[in-house]
């Protein structure tokens, strides 16, 4: 017997965001089939191998797909922050933002892409390349050799899909990459999915513009006081953009770059210089790392497309925020004892 993913009272958040068809008779066994996509995710294992308490594995996968495809989880975690918003319960004051790298299993390789989509993208990397014209000759001696000519096309055709499915090579194989914001109570605000190679500051701006926490009446807050990241962060851009939005830099300067301000003399500017014990909080986002790989199937991605996987992580997060939402309430805590 496989134990129950929700309570009543976690069940009553959910709920209301699951779409149900104006006509018709009320979906069969609606909250079954959402904890066997929890179960899923929470041990990795394969759809095919769901317990029979959720239901018909196929039926289960393919309302996942639906909820995927329909941006349910997504909005469900969005409407969490906002019902947290509305009890005064979001700290802004400071959010925290990092990154953490995903082991792809090799069940994730291998995304189906049409040939009409394949083409379109090998055109747009042709011009790219052709803009850069970097190696002239030896595309000229692929293109005169017709075997070379076919490796070089292969070749090409998996990059683009690894490319498209969010998939980066390193040396302990296929990665990608989740940059997340964290609030000060440790709980995701925004999450950006890219390759496992991909740097991290480029990131940092794309992330928090996806902070959007809607209060009870007005526009929704986008800008938090105060952003903490490591240096890996630390760049003229992103210390400009948060400048220009008015919310304070907790960021520390990399040595090389204090090296290289101290060589230019008055014209290197200023010392940058960051709250040591506002810093000291970033941990809240490596705990919310921790807590999201608590489960297996965020810890190592067996999703092929990444459009699955952001989805699980947008489920995670929700389950995060519905746990501090029904540990906070003396009424709902009292529902959900046994």
């Amino acid at each position: 017997m496989t134990r129950v993913q929700l309570t009543d009272a976690e069940w009553d958040f959910i709920g209301p965001y699951l779409p149900i068809g104006e006509y018709g008779p009320y979906p069969e066994r609606l909250r079954q089939q959402f904890e066997g996509v929890i179960w899923r995710f929470k041990t990795g294992g394969q759809w095919r191998e769901m317990p029979q308490e959720f239901g018909a594995w196929s039926t289960v996968s393919n309302r996942f797909r639906l909820w995927r495809n329909a941006g349910v989880l997504e909005a469900l975690l969005e409407g969490l922050i906002a019902d947290a918003a509305k009890r005064g319960e979001v700290d802004l004051s400071l959010v925290s933002i990092d990154s953490t790298t995903v082991r792809a299993h090799h069940d994730a390789a291998g995304m189906h892409l049409g040939e009409d989509v394949l083409t379109a993208l090998e055109k747009a990397a042709a011009e790219e390349e052709k803009a850069t014209s970097k190696g002239a000759t030896a595309k000229n001696k692929a293109e005169a050799d017709p075997e070379r000519k076919e490796r070089r096309r292969v070749r090409c055709r998996r990059k683009l899909r690894l490319k498209a499915a969010l998939l980066g090579r390193s040396r302990g194989g296929q990665t990608s990459k989740v940059h997340l914001a964290a609030d000060r109570k440790c709980r995701p605000l925004a999450f950006v999915l890219t390759a496992g190679q991909a740097a991290d500051s480029p990131q940092f701006i794309p992330v928090l513009k996806k902070i959007r926490v809607h209060g009870p009446v007005g526009r929704p807050r986008t800008r938090p006081d105060a952003v903490a990241g490591d240096k890996a962060y630390s760049s003229r851009g992103n210390r400009a953009h948060l400048r220009r939005r008015g919310i304070k830099a907790v960021i520390p300067e990399k040595d090389d770059q204090a090296a290289n301000r101290k060589k230019k003399g008055a014209e290197g500017g200023r010392p940058v210089s960051h709250d040591a014990d506002l810093y000291k909080e970033r941990n809240t986002v490596e705990r919310l790392i921790n807590k999201l790989k608590a489960w297996r199937g965020i810890a190592t991605r067996y999703d092929k497309t990444p459009e699955s996987y952001l989805a699980g992580l947008h489920l995670r997060a929700s389950m995060i925020w519905i746990k501090d939402l029904t540990r906070g309430d003396p009424l709902i805590r009292a529902r959900s004892a046994p």
